[in-house]
């Protein structure tokens, strides 16, 4: 097991910030940790990685119990917080092998393994320039090298993409991907898409707590649409709408784009709507199915978990 957590709680003050906090993983790849701001995604990640001791509960990495081993279970780690631990006064090359000195790597494997990093993470080419003239998307990447350099079982990344332009965002993604195929990832993040695109299972925090824990496809599944999102050139009343069978509710986005509610299967109330335009002459353009918002589905996972 790369990493388990048992009852993993914490308190700030009076306020628990997560509680009882149950994770098994138990092979390569990249596992979402979903949440909205103040879910208590840092908070658990920064346990795990022990930056933060926690109130109850313990956490094993590669079955190493990381309170009475922390060293050993340490250099199964590798950890990219959300504000990059960088030493901007410093070079490339001498940040990496500060980094490699830290995790306590053999003194003969710190060269080649600072090379190799640099080539993974593409960054050879500032191998002598300070940390502080280098981009946002660059001192990413030096971040996320610090994280790998001593080949750890785990690699935690705690919202690892934000304050990225659209360009750095695809190179950042790739090569996140490329880490997953070797490691186990653990990322978090509060936009959804960004783990759909990445991760092969997720674990949703919400409140504190595990309200959801499962594959990716057993998320999207469980998404069903509520909505279906319709333009049309001559779009017909809203009575009109309402007659259709299955039809809850009808909202209008603008004079020829409406929001329609339904109840049932999808598929049948997207058949009943274009047969509809087209015996009714609505010129439809677009038709399509609107999944549940976010905040909407932590807080139905959230009720059912509670």
């Amino acid at each position: 097991m790369i990493l388990r957590t048992e009852n993993l709680s914490h308190r700030y003050s009076n306020s628990w910030a997560i509680r009882d906090i149950n994770i098994q993983i138990d092979s390569s790849g990249i596992i979402g940790l979903l949440g909205s701001n103040g879910a208590g995604k840092s908070t658990t990640m920064n346990i795990i990685c022990g930056a933060l001791n926690q109130t109850e509960g313990n956490v094993f990495i590669n079955d190493i119990d990381l309170q009475e081993m922390p060293e050993a279970a340490k250099r199964q780690i590798g950890f990219l917080p959300q504000t990059l631990p960088l030493y901007t006064d410093l070079t490339v090359d001498e940040y990496l092998i500060y980094c490699a000195e830290l995790r306590l790597m053999e003194k003969n494997r710190i060269k080649q393994a600072v090379q190799e990093v640099k080539e993974r993470c593409g960054i050879t080419h500032f191998s002598s320039r300070l940390i502080k003239n280098l981009s946002g998307g660059y001192r990413q990447r030096v971040g996320i090298a610090q994280a790998i350099i001593h080949k750890p079982r785990l690699v935690v990344m705690d919202e690892p993409t934000n304050g990225l332009d659209p360009n750095q965002l695809i190179e950042a993604r790739k090569l996140i991907r490329e880490i997953g195929r070797e490691h186990t990832v653990l990322l978090s993040s509060h936009i959804l898409s960004e783990i759909n695109l990445l991760c092969r299972d997720i674990i949703m925090i919400e409140s504190g707590r595990v309200v959801f824990s499962d594959s990716m496809d057993a998320f999207n599944n469980y998404m069903q649409a509520k909505t279906i999102h319709m333009r049309m050139k001559t779009p017909p009343g809203k009575e009109e709408l309402l007659k259709i069978t299955g039809v809850s509710s009808v909202e209008w986005v603008n004079e020829r784009a409406a929001r329609v509610y339904f109840e049932g299967s999808p598929e049948d109330m997207t058949e009943r709507l274009i047969s509809a335009s087209v015996s009714g002459g609505w010129g439809l353009q677009e038709i399509s199915l609107d999944k549940g918002l976010l905040d909407d589905i932590f807080k139905q996972l959230s009720n059912q978990s509670a």
